[in-house]
């Protein structure tokens, strides 16, 4: 008895040996697999300008058809040839309805003059890879394509049906990518919510974790175009009713305007757990705006910073300005570009007609640019959210998770505005004091495109696994 004892434990320690040593295998697999990807993406141009999203779509749809993944289930499709958006998806037991994860094939333009190396050539250097794309967000592609193609050659059967989209027009445009997959094929694409890797930053300081977050919701963009006309007149009989003036003073006067200061569920959330990570005056004025009702005294001295006033409140600024035809002409027209953030919750009209009120001159005619369309903040879902506070526990011990309300735009806004609810999660740790993306030698760390492999293929198991 006792020999077999000592028998079947020396089994159990073989068997997990060799269990330890093929994971290790599939891990250092995995990893190559998602620099081949990335190295590939990054080599292909993929700008707006010059680029072809359907290359780069293609060359992912061949490897995972040479992966195993059946024709029907890989898809390549645009409305162009140019624009190809890659879909493919893993099928599951239906217990539960699809999850969606994206990232975008298309990248900023990048001049190479302004670059200390080819933007479109993926170079490692000085442990950081190098290129246009490399956190913007070719690191997201590689990461979400590798881990796909590493379940299914295990032959993992998730609870429910797990759908990758990596599409062509986030950067260029509007009309090309999900946009367009949403409006003409959204049964490739429809799930019961979505992971964006394209938001959600994982942030260092010192070199060290400092928090991961993940984005349940963005502001809503919207530009506004000012335009006054007057009948102009020679410049030797001016009158007070000028075109430049009647503009400019209206700018001046939403120069001093604020928005009130507004909250949801995701920005209460963030003020609070950041306020349990700083220290001093800070840590009491973040915990003061996470009160409800929130401090005032807290929510005048967060405003002054251009970042937590971004999160408190919808923000209007003038960014262009054009006006006058000749030197020696009194202005017939003048015109401004002022561009909006508004708060979740907020629309285009509300927002036209504060414009209108502030601005306070009849001769100033304020119009949308693009159509109005609306960006509800994603609700903080339990599995979402423990599903990645368990993952980020196991990788990094201590580091807290925060929710975010993202002050740009992704294509989350996109989602969430068709019913999708839509978290930025990118894996990826940056240090936020060396964020490059749409800037020159945009980079990310080695160390951090290697963990952000790891950290999606655990996450998408914890999100899908039944057990």
């Amino acid at each position: 008895m006792k020999f077999r004892t000592l028998l079947l434990a020396f089994a159990v320690i073989v068997a997990a040996t060799v269990s330890t040593v093929l994971f290790a295998q599939q891990t250092q697999d995995a990893h190559k697999l998602a620099f081949d990807i990335y190295k590939q993406l990054i080599d292909t141009n993929t700008t707006e300008s010059v680029g072809n999203m359907a290359t780069a779509a293609n060359d992912i749809a061949a490897r995972f058809r040479a992966a195993g993944f059946p024709a029907s289930d890989v898809t390549v499709i645009g409305p162009d040839a140019r624009h190809g958006n890659f879909i493919a998806r893993i099928h599951g037991t239906g217990a539960k309805k699809p999850i969606l994860f994206i990232a975008h094939l298309d990248v900023v333009e990048a001049n190479r003059a302004d670059w200390s190396l080819d933007p479109f050539t993926l170079t490692e250097k000085g442990g950081f890879f190098y290129g246009r794309g490399t956190s913007d967000v070719k690191d997201g592609d590689a990461i979400l394509a590798a881990n796909f193609i590493r379940l299914k050659e295990e032959v993992y059967k998730p609870d429910r049906d797990l759908i990758l989209a990596l599409t062509s027009d986030e950067e260029g445009g509007d009309f090309n990518g999900i946009s367009w997959l949403l409006e003409k094929h959204r049964d490739l694409i429809d799930a019961e919510y979505c992971i964006n890797t394209d938001g959600g930053d994982f942030q260092l300081k010192d070199g060290k974790p400092l928090l991961t977050s993940i984005q349940t919701s963005e502001k809503l963009y919207a530009d506004f175009d000012l335009h006054v006309f007057n009948k102009g007149g020679h410049s030797s009989l001016p009158t007070p009713d000028n075109a430049i003036y009647h503009l400019a003073n209206g700018l001046v006067r939403l120069s001093h305007y604020q928005f009130p200061a507004q909250f949801n569920e995701t920005t209460r959330a963030f003020f609070e757990r950041m306020s349990k990570m700083e220290h001093g005056a800070l840590a009491a004025e973040l915990a003061g705006v996470a009160k409800n009702p929130p401090d005032p005294a807290a929510v005048k001295s967060l405003s002054e910073s251009p970042y937590y006033n971004a999160l408190l409140r919808t923000t209007c600024v003038a960014t262009r300005l054009n006006a006058g035809h000749a030197n020696n002409a009194l202005p017939q027209d003048a015109s401004a570009i002022v561009n909006c953030r508004i708060f979740p919750g907020g629309t285009q009209e509300e927002t036209q007609k504060t414009l209108v009120r502030i601005l306070d001159d009849p001769q100033i005619k304020v119009s949308a640019v693009e159509p109005p369309h609306t960006s509800p903040a994603s609700p903080l879902r339990k599995d979402v959210l423990e599903a990645d506070e368990k993952v980020v526990g196991e990788m990094w011990p201590g580091t807290p998770v925060v929710p975010t309300m993202e002050t740009g735009a992704t294509d989350g806004y996109r989602l969430r505005d068709a019913g999708i609810p839509t978290y930025g999660i990118s894996g990826v740790f940056i240090d936020m004091n060396d964020v490059r993306a749409h800037g020159r030698d945009e980079r990310i760390l080695v160390s951090s495109f290697y963990s952000g492999v790891d950290f999606f293929y655990r996450y998408i198991k914890a999100l899908s696994s039944s057990q």
